[in-house]
């Protein structure tokens, strides 16, 4: 038997070969699922989390996100990360490489490449709902008051996007044969390349991210004044409808705490 970073395994009689490391120092099959690994997950999430808390002290007082819209704003990026990272972990699994080696490859392309197609796709679906007017589907305005429907088909257009980025990242990754690069050989330790693959390298990497695309998705922070008149005019042409904008005017206290 092995522990749960992925030692060198004996074997046991009738295992399947793909559970049976090949090498010494060789990230077994399904390593990124032990409890080692889950607890690295864990603690990168909360890591990565707080970088976005972090943000939000830094964004200047007068357009200070208040903690529901931050919430709503983050929640979105939270779910497509989950997303690209359980992808990271399957694909990690499915051919005979170094699992270790093949996620952090696929984290590095999602890191760069997959980094600009998350902006044009962002880009690309606000040109589409600017054109079509679909007021409850710009990213960051969730209605006043907040309306979940704007929240969840936000949610699902992301969701989409990021479907399309892993896609894109997953052919190159196959046409370019880096799935054959082993970066990681020159460390024997299978708990230390765990702790690189999982939290060293995407410390570093998914601050950037998270902070980059934060800005992607929500709104652009705006003076008081000018949401106010915004809301002004929307409310003489619409009368009672719902307004999508930043309500900032009676959350202002809560957005300074």
């Amino acid at each position: 038997m092995q522990g749960p970073g992925g030692n060198v395994s004996r074997g046991l009689p009738g295992a399947p070969a793909s559970t049976v490391a090949s090498g010494a120092g060789r990230c077994e099959s399904g390593a990124l699922m032990h409890s080692f690994g889950i607890f690295l997950q864990g603690l990168l999430g909360v890591v990565a989390f707080s970088t976005l808390m972090l943000k939000r002290f830094r964004e200047p007082k007068h357009e200070r996100r208040p903690w529901r819209i931050w919430f709503l704003d983050t929640s979105k990026q939270a779910i497509g990360m989950l997303f690209i990272h359980f992808a990271n972990v399957y694909l990690a699994d499915l051919t005979e490489e170094d699992p270790c080696s093949l996620y952090l490859i696929n984290f590095l392309l999602d890191a760069t490449v997959g980094m600009l197609l998350i902006y044009v796709g962002v880009r690309a679906v606000s040109v589409l709902v600017e054109w079509q007017q679909w007021e409850s589907l710009r990213f960051g305005e969730y209605g006043d008051p907040l309306q979940c429907g704007a929240w969840v088909g936000q949610c699902a257009l992301y969701i989409v996007i990021m479907i399309f980025e892993k896609s894109v990242v997953f052919i190159v990754l196959l046409i370019l044969q880096w799935k054959k690069v082993a970066l990681l050989n020159p460390i024997e330790n299978p708990d230390l390349k765990l702790a690189i693959v999982m939290l060293i390298v995407p410390f570093f990497v998914n601050a950037f991210m998270f902070w980059a695309v934060d800005n992607f998705l929500m709104r652009k922070g705006k003076t008081k004044a000018k949401l106010e008149e915004r809301g002004a005019n929307q409310d003489s042409r619409n009368g009672s409808k719902v307004r999508y904008r930043r309500a900032a005017s009676h959350e202002e206290s809560e957005s300074e705490r």
